[in-house]
């Protein structure tokens, strides 16, 4: 209350036919509160938090009604303080314990008006809360505020804002092959199956075992090759990029919706001593030749 007087005084203090009567009601009474009596509730404030932060160690979050019920303007102008205090409810303990919230529109009442809940946890759980908040967001469907317009279809986060790489391979690296455990091994996941754009030559490398392709980038021509994207945590991506023999390598490959990911490549000069096999269209078909 004494900082919100404080943020105020001017006002208050030589203009205060400036502010509503009932703000200014509220206020103007932190200008005489006593330090005893600020100290005691930052203590009581303090001893709350301890309390709820050890509740919400055990949950992800706690899910409330933003509001408790909704208010007709002549209600409100009738009883303001009361009216509003009630609205608060729910809410007005977050800032005072530091803690987080998203509020997420869920639905309306039977007179039509609108309903939401609200997603609290701790300080910096952020990310989280906006995940779930997402999450509940789609399960409820519900159109864009007053409008008819749909809900959009979310996004997915770019790998590499998440702590990931994408990785595309095109051999003994895919699902159910001799190397597929050098990514598992590195908690990677298969995003997807899915072609390059039709700019490549696939080879069949000399030596072995394990067998193994190489993809060259084709000026023109070039055909579409199989391949996987896997996902895997920046954190063991060195290990895996270190373990990758000449002649092969990492670098851009062209995927068939047009993008750009990381992926397997190879160096033109052992072309010659290695077998064409880009008629096959992936490594899968030409193994089971």
């Amino acid at each position: 209350m004494t900082e919100r007087y404080l943020a105020c005084e001017d006002i208050v203090e030589n203009e205060p036919e400036a502010m509503l009567e009932v703000t200014r009601s509220i206020i103007a009474p932190g200008k005489n509160v006593l330090a005893t009596e600020a100290f005691r509730a930052q203590y009581r404030l303090q001893a709350c938090k301890q309390i709820t932060d050890e509740i919400f160690r055990g949950c992800d979050f706690l899910l409330t009604p933003t509001a408790g019920t909704i208010y007709k303007i002549d209600e409100v102008l009738n009883d303001p303080i009361q009216l509003n205090s009630n609205l608060g409810y729910y809410t007005n303990y977050m800032n005072l314990l530091d803690y987080a919230s998203i509020a997420v529109p869920a639905g309306f009442t039977e007179e039509g008006l609108p309903f939401g809940v609200t997603l609290i946890s701790t300080a910096f759980s952020d990310n989280a809360l906006l995940t779930y908040a997402g999450l509940l967001q789609q399960a409820f469907n519900l159109p864009l505020g007053a409008t008819n317009n749909p809900l959009p279809t979310p996004q997915p986060i770019p790998a590499s804002e998440a702590g990931l790489i994408n990785i595309v391979v095109c051999g003994a690296h895919m699902s159910g092959l001799p190397l597929n455990h050098q990514l598992q091994e590195r908690d990677a996941t298969l995003v997807k199956q899915c072609q390059s754009a039709p700019h490549y030559k696939l080879i069949a490398l000399p030596g072995g075992p394990p067998e193994r392709p190489g993809m060259l980038r084709q000026q023109e021509g070039g055909t579409a090759i199989e391949v996987e994207v896997w996902q895997m945590p920046v954190e063991h991506f060195g290990s895996f990029l270190a373990g990758i023999p000449q002649p092969l390598g990492l670098g851009k490959v062209e995927l068939d919706d047009g993008s750009w990911e990381t992926g397997f490549i190879c160096e033109s000069y052992i072309e010659e001593a290695s077998k064409d096999i880009s008629q096959y269209g992936g490594w899968r078909n030409y193994l089971r030749t």
